[in-house]
């Protein structure tokens, strides 16, 4: 389905997941899906049309406060959906360049800037992904081949120390 140009004037591909497809099958939306054509609207308003917020009152957004409401969710905003669909691409490990073409922003950078920070637990996860690709760099090693695993692993733990230290600002230093 083709769209007008945004504000950036620019084309940009969003991405269909396979849930929404099978929560669009769902019997419920039967007569809403009835004789759809692919490139029809799924949730026109009135007039057929895209639904637009004419303002910035409680009323304007009627037509999705009430299906929030009937849905028992907290209130929101569409842009609030924008910004968890965003970050849960980063947080799944999508390229941050199709998540930048997908949101149309000028830059990864400023993708980052706005999304990533929501999953401080990621932080964990860098550090066990860290902590493997460096065992795998250090076992690939030719000069440590006399080394049994165990003697480097205990190596790389040796060096993931001295750089822990260092970063924290210990005495440690490379």
């Amino acid at each position: 389905m083709e769209v007008g140009t945004p504000k950036t004037h620019k084309k940009r591909s969003v991405p269909f997941p396979a849930f929404l497809a099978d929560a669009l099958a769902d019997p419920a939306l039967a007569d809403q899906m009835a004789g759809k054509h692919p490139d029809d609207l799924l949730f026109p308003g009135a007039d057929g049309k895209y639904m637009k917020r004419g303002g910035t009152s409680q009323t304007s957004r009627g037509w999705f406060v009430y299906p929030l409401r009937r849905a028992g969710l907290e209130r929101m905003t569409v842009h609030d959906l924008r910004h968890t669909a965003a970050s849960l691409a980063i947080s799944a490990g999508a390229n941050v360049k199709s998540v930048q073409a997908m949101l149309g922003h000028a830059s990864a950078t400023m993708t980052l800037d706005t999304y990533a920070d929501l999953f401080p637990d990621d932080l964990d996860a860098v550090a066990v992904a860290l902590d493997a690709a460096a065992l795998q760099q250090v076992c690939a090693q030719s000069a440590l081949t006399g080394l049994n695993y165990e003697k480097r692993r205990r190596l790389l733990r040796c060096v993931i120390n001295e750089v822990d230290a260092y970063s924290l600002g210990g005495d440690g230093g490379i």
